[in-house]
């Protein structure tokens, strides 16, 4: 029976981190959900579940929610802007473009701003197509509460993401720009390609120099990002790479991992730059991370 139990598990691990990841924005805090989930997977009759996959993920869903609200006490007394763990995602992720999109450190900031049961019902509904009995069972409520709860969490979140996202191509270019800026030190060429209107948000936990507060509009954007490159007093360069599913940079002071930067691109222009530099944080840079949703 344990073999049993251990087989379902494994084939659905990284569905499990996944699910657990998105509800969370924790890689670390989704190892944590695993570790309890397995806990109680394999003290369950396996002879009284017919399906183990939606099992599994009731189990993580309900450990994950347990966890979001411990997680939500800690980042209040976080210091400056909180941004989900990034992960260096294999190159599977990004074909996929709805799982992107929904793994983008963007969206996932925009899933912040939900109660703990709108982003559980939100996650399983929209990023794995999970059933409404399946979710009511998962949240401890009816199904019909569990569409409510969808609907509108599916409202909220519609009216803050990119209306018009960028493709992968135009991403890939806007990557290009910064590149070519670091690399030159000519910053001011980055107007061209961010929005007016281009929000920055960095994260260093009180460990790392970042913004307290996100920085709003191109010109003011400009001036701290080539404030940071002054006060860097080395050499900047910017690595491109995949971020959850999505076209990012890891930037590097000489030589040495400074922090990651995601876009957040419509219509040909940045709109959104999420800048990580907390070392915690940085730990799913080195290695691909496996995700999936299904």
């Amino acid at each position: 029976m344990n073999d049993h139990a251990t087989e379902s598990f494994v084939a659905h691990r990284n569905l499990l981190f996944t699910v657990a990841y998105e509800m969370l924005g924790s890689a670390a805090d989704a190892e944590d959900v695993l570790q309890e989930t397995w806990l109680r997977w394999v003290r369950v009759d396996l002879a009284q579940v017919h399906d183990h996959r939606a099992y599994l993920v009731r189990i993580t869903t309900r450990q994950a929610l347990n966890r979001l609200r411990t997680l939500n006490r800690r980042k209040e007394s976080y210091v400056g802007p909180w941004l989900p763990e990034p992960l260096l995602t294999t190159p599977d992720v990004a074909e996929d473009v709805e799982l992107a999109e929904n793994l983008s450190l963007a969206l996932m900031l925009i899933l912040e701003t939900l109660s703990p049961t709108e982003r559980a019902v939100f996650v399983l509904r929209e990023v794995f197509d999970i059933g409404y009995d399946d979710i009511a069972a998962a949240i401890g409520k009816s199904a019909a509460a569990a569409r409510q709860i969808a609907h509108r969490a599916r409202r909220h979140v519609d009216a803050r993401r990119p209306r018009t996202p960028a493709s992968p191509e135009e991403a890939r270019a806007v990557l290009r720009s910064f590149q070519s800026a670091l690399l030159t030190g000519d910053l001011r060429a980055l107007l061209d390609v961010l929005a007016p209107d281009v929000v920055f948000v960095s994260d260093g936990g009180g460990v790392k120099l970042a913004a307290l507060r996100p920085i709003d509009g191109a010109d003011k954007v400009l001036r701290y990002m080539a404030g940071i490159v002054v006060k860097a007093g080395g050499v900047v360069t910017g690595e491109p790479t995949t971020l959850n599913g999505n076209p990012g940079l890891i930037l590097r002071l000489d030589d040495e991992i400074d922090g990651v930067l995601a876009f957040r691109v419509e219509d040909a222009r940045v709109t959104g730059l999420y800048y990580v530099r907390n070392p915690d944080k940085l730990t799913r840079i080195a290695a691909e991370t496996p995700v999936t949703s299904h």
